[in-house]
């Protein structure tokens, strides 16, 4: 799952060589933090959070076949 979250992502992005995920284990879930460059950020979200969510969505829908639960977070470093 964390290379479809990356494949997606390198996808969208002008700078796909500065894309990073992590993946950390919860208790029942999988939660992905995507990390793209600043300017790409913009990108990623697309207008009001649609291409993130759509990338989101395509995630999920990934982990059902397989009966994960998993999260994707998009990180600001910039903060």
């Amino acid at each position: 799952m964390k290379e479809l979250v990356e494949f997606l992502a390198k996808s969208l992005v002008e700078h796909p060589e500065e894309v990073l995920v992590n993946e950390e284990k919860r208790d029942n879930e999988t939660v992905y933090k995507l990390h793209v460059a600043a300017k790409d950020m913009g990108r990623v979200i697309g207008k009001q959070g649609r291409v993130a969510k759509a990338l989101r969505t395509v995630v999920k829908a990934g982990a059902i076949k397989t009966g994960e639960r998993v999260r994707v977070d998009i990180i600001d470093d910039e903060v």
